[in-house]
């Protein structure tokens, strides 16, 4: 995949607001390896205060058990950058916000930080709806941290324009 631009980012953002705005929908959004990137492009959209709810960004476990409600029992079996935290995550965000669909988004962007398992780059991001519709997807993206990230950021919003239909 090629690295995403800042255009290419707002581009996909202002898109999906669109799309959210059109059909009065709220998307939250819970972030870790991301650090308020997603959230940050969603409020660089002029009127985003009309399809945004919130953003949290829960870089370390403590915060992701206290302010997502995702438990110590996951992380201690899965560990932070997995599916069922993630699941948690994102869960979690539609709990404690007013948002009809949400995203979260928990990975290694490197440089240090990989195992044979998890190599830098790995990245789980999970998807929901309030109604239940869930879904979850593991990528292994290349580049430096910011190229990560950035990638990172785009398959969070293209997969909420996904689950949207």
């Amino acid at each position: 995949m090629t690295v995403p631009t800042d255009r290419r980012l707002r581009h996909v953002a202002e898109k999906l607001g669109a799309c959210l705005r059109a059909e009065n929908i709220r998307l939250a959004v819970a972030e870790s390896c991301t650090g308020g990137w997603i959230a940050k492009m969603i409020t660089d959209v002029a009127g985003s205060s009309e399809w945004f709810d919130c953003g949290l960004v829960t870089y370390n476990n403590a915060a992701k058990c206290v302010f997502l409600g995702v438990s110590r029992e996951t992380l201690d079996a899965y560990g932070a950058v997995s599916r069922e935290t993630a699941l948690e995550m994102v869960k979690g965000v539609l709990m404690h916000s007013m948002a009809d669909i949400a995203v979260a988004v928990t990975g290694i962007a490197g440089p240090a930080g990989g195992t044979a398992d998890k190599p830098v780059g790995t990245v789980w991001i999970a998807w929901a709806r309030r109604e239940g519709d869930v879904r979850s997807q593991v990528f292994h993206f290349a580049g430096d941290r910011d190229a990560v990230r950035r990638q990172t950021v785009v398959e969070a919003l293209c997969g909420v324009a996904a689950l949207l239909g």
